[in-house]
């Protein structure tokens, strides 16, 4: 088993090293890795306070102290979402001043319930807007695997500390493919859950009209696990919340899909670890049976055309404050912000209509097969420049995205549970990450062909988890 937060926390919990100490690892390996531009803000005080109260916990409850699985593990917050009490997120723009005051999230009570102490914020692009994370305000985020490429976006800053292993594991939010895609990026897990089963309150709205969720990037499918068992459920939204399905037994039909088509073709060493892992699931006992392009072609187009709108009208709604001034954001901002002012009420129920027949669609596939093998990226981590922000054509950058990803944003607008981890390596040590989409509530079934494929140990990571490194 590869280092991970579980590793670290059950360090803290035997007394191998204190909470304290782990902060302190941490806080020097973000000082020491700031060419990553991974953080684009840290408060080591209310690190260190935070980590402080754990110890002290630990030693006088210890019984309680044992009840929190990440108990004593320092954390970042994405730049984007939450929020995170004491860490004031501007979301990656020049527009926002850091304004402290706002109270926990749901969700980031409950990070701290399970013993993560959060002490700063990670990159993104502005406003969650890209597949990279290079927001004008600055840093630039780059790859720990290779610092010339982008660690992808917008979860790009989470995924570059917990690659580097700067801390064991990050929050990170997915409208787009923003967990999946950073997790892929950087032989990371990245669990998107289910519409509807992670907390959106008090102050993240209704997360794009349902296509947004919130949890995290990892180094192992453990953690992943136990991070959403700590997280999700009890949401009191507005609409169901998804039961739960159990992994089931017997024999699972996998659905197999290694092409993405002539429009945005996903490259060989890719579609080979596809098979890879399906060959793997097979020799488990499971049965494969072969998707083809044309069965999805059509969702996808969709799909990024819904995404566009979404994200168009919610700025146009987020914007809307006089205090802000939009002179200061970024070309590719404005001209989003110009669409989403341009649509109709008719043009954009028209697009979340579509959404539910996306989500229809899609469901008719799982009529023949129970989860989803597929690509998660067409090619390697992009180099950094290649999702720039300073012209004004939002289809060109819709473009960008859904050729790197061409299935990141099916599962948002359809709303099923996907995940990814990375199953090799490629001849440049990059990782090979594979894709598995089920439907709603299906968690526990992806975490599970998950930790089977992790088994195989196809790949490693290349930096030790500060706090563990000794």
């Amino acid at each position: 088993m590869q280092q991970d937060a579980t590793e670290l926390a059950q360090a803290i919990r035997t007394g191998r090293l204190t909470s304290l100490e782990a902060m302190e690892a941490s806080l020097a390996a973000i000082d020491r890795r700031a060419d990553l531009g991974a953080v684009t803000y840290c408060d080591p005080e209310l690190g260190r306070a935070g980590a402080s109260a754990m110890d002290l916990e630990r030693a006088r409850e210890p019984d309680s102290f044992a009840q929190r699985p990440f108990g004593g593990v320092p954390t970042l917050a994405k730049d984007l979402g939450g929020p995170f009490r004491g860490l004031p997120v501007a979301a990656g723009s020049r527009m926002i001043d850091r304004q402290s005051g706002l109270p926990d999230s749901e969700l980031a009570q409950r990070f701290r319930d399970s013993g993560l102490i959060p002490f700063g914020l990670t990159t993104v692009p502005e406003l969650g807007l890209s597949l990279a994370s290079e927001p004008m305000a600055g840093p630039i985020c780059r790859n720990p695997l290779d610092p010339s490429r982008t660690p992808g976006g917008s979860s790009g800053g989470s995924a570059a500390a917990v690659a580097a292993g700067l801390v064991a594991i990050a929050h990170a939010t997915d409208a787009g493919g923003s967990i999946r895609v950073p997790a892929a990026c950087c032989g990371l897990v990245g669990l998107k859950p289910s519409r509807g089963i992670m907390p959106g309150g008090p102050n993240f709205g209704n997360h794009l009209g349902g296509i947004a969720s919130e949890l995290a990037v990892t180094r192992s499918v453990r953690d992943a696990a136990t991070a959403f068992a700590c997280l999700a459920g009890n949401v009191q939204g507005p609409g169901p919340e998804p039961s739960l399905i159990s992994m089931p037994d017997g024999v699972l039909k996998i659905g197999l899909l290694c092409e993405t088509g002539t429009d945005f073709p996903t490259e060989s060493q890719r579609s080979e670890a596809v098979l890879a892992a399906a060959r793997s699931l097979e020799a488990a006992g499971h049965r494969l049976t072969p998707l083809d392009w044309s069965q999805f072609a059509a969702m996808q187009s969709a799909s990024g055309r819904i995404f566009g709108d979404i994200i168009a009208a919610n700025l146009a709604l987020a914007l809307k404050s006089p205090a802000l001034d939009e002179t200061l954001a970024e070309p590719l901002t404005r001209a989003f912000l110009e669409r989403g002012r341009a649509l109709s009420a008719a043009m954009l129920w028209n697009s979340l209509n579509a959404a539910v027949l996306v989500s229809r669609d899609l469901w008719q596939l799982f009529q023949s097969v129970d989860v989803i093998l597929a690509p998660m990226l067409s090619g390697p981590p992009l180099p950094i420049g290649s999702f720039p922000s300073d012209h004004a054509d939002p289809e060109l950058q819709l473009k960008r995205m859904s050729a790197f990803a061409p299935l990141a944003a099916l599962a948002n607008i359809a709303g099923f549970p996907a995940i990814t981890l990375p199953f090799g390596a490629d001849a440049d040590g990059l990782p090979l990450p594979v894709q598995m989409i089920a439907p709603f509530g299906h968690e526990p079934l992806l975490l599970a062909l998950a930790e089977r494929l992790e088994r195989e140990e196809r790949w490693q990571h290349p930096f030790p988890i500060a706090g563990l490194d000794a």
